[in-house]
């Protein structure tokens, strides 16, 4: 039989492993703890209070809770790829935004300052401000365009 204090742990490490650190706002992260905290109250209700059932609801949750925490976090990212795009030819001081409705996350670019660099590519500098549940975070980074036409972030 296998005791609560082994289903805490087992579901403590779960949930650890779901951290990472390219995760935007924690989408995969809370989807984990929420889906792990929802699938081991169902599993132990359809288990009748068997720790199988709770162990099994808390790993079935946990994962879907992930997977879609992850599809948000990808819209993030997908939406602020689509204004860094747009940022590549807007004029120096044009302020780009992107949000997602479906999470309150939004973002702005900015380009500060274009030129060429020592090898000739053109190169813009930009600002970034990314708002993730809540907390601004800002950047700053330089693009270059590169022969086939793309940009590359260089530092």
């Amino acid at each position: 039989m296998i005791r609560k204090p082994v289903i805490a742990l087992l579901a403590a490490s779960l949930l650890l492993a779901a951290c990472q650190t390219d995760n935007w706002g924690g989408g995969e992260t809370l989807g984990t703890a929420g889906g792990a905290a929802a699938g081991g109250l169902i599993g132990s209700s359809l288990g009748h209070g068997s720790a199988g059932g709770t162990l099994l609801g808390v790993l079935i949750g946990g994962f879907a809770g992930n997977q879609l925490g992850g599809v948000i976090d990808d819209q993030d990212r997908a939406r602020e790829r689509k204004a860094e795009q747009r940022a590549y030819t807007a004029p120096v001081g044009q302020q780009i935004t992107w949000n997602n409705p479906q999470n309150g996350n939004s973002g702005t670019i900015t380009p500060t300052r274009d030129g060429y660099d020592q090898s000739g590519a053109y190169c813009r500098e930009f600002q970034q401000t990314i708002v993730v549940g809540g907390k601004q975070q800002q950047g700053y980074g330089k693009a270059c365009q590169q022969p086939d036409g793309s940009w590359k972030i260089v530092q």
